[in-house]
């Protein structure tokens, strides 16, 4: 596994968007027009980064090990609490 050395505000916009996302798909959820409109505003915040134009925000699995970063504090996180 290749690491990357992901900013922390990059970690933390994957993360909400992992948290926008969990809730937007719970059935029924409510505020779902704001949760949309969180959901878009982030993948472009996260789409846009600056990282994404260094060497190594180019390499083609950077995107999926950004996710895997972001999950992994979560759950480290839970079980922590």
């Amino acid at each position: 596994m290749e690491h990357f050395p992901f900013p922390d505000d990059l970690v933390q916009t994957q993360r909400a968007w992992l948290v926008a996302y969990r809730e937007l798909a719970t059935p029924r959820p409510a505020r779902t027009t704001t949760l949309r409109r969180r959901l878009l505003a982030l993948s472009e915040q996260l789409w846009w980064h600056p990282f994404w134009s260094t060497p190594a925000g180019r390499a083609p699995a950077a995107r999926v090990e950004l996710r895997r970063v972001a999950r992994r504090q979560e759950q480290r996180e839970r079980c922590a609490a």
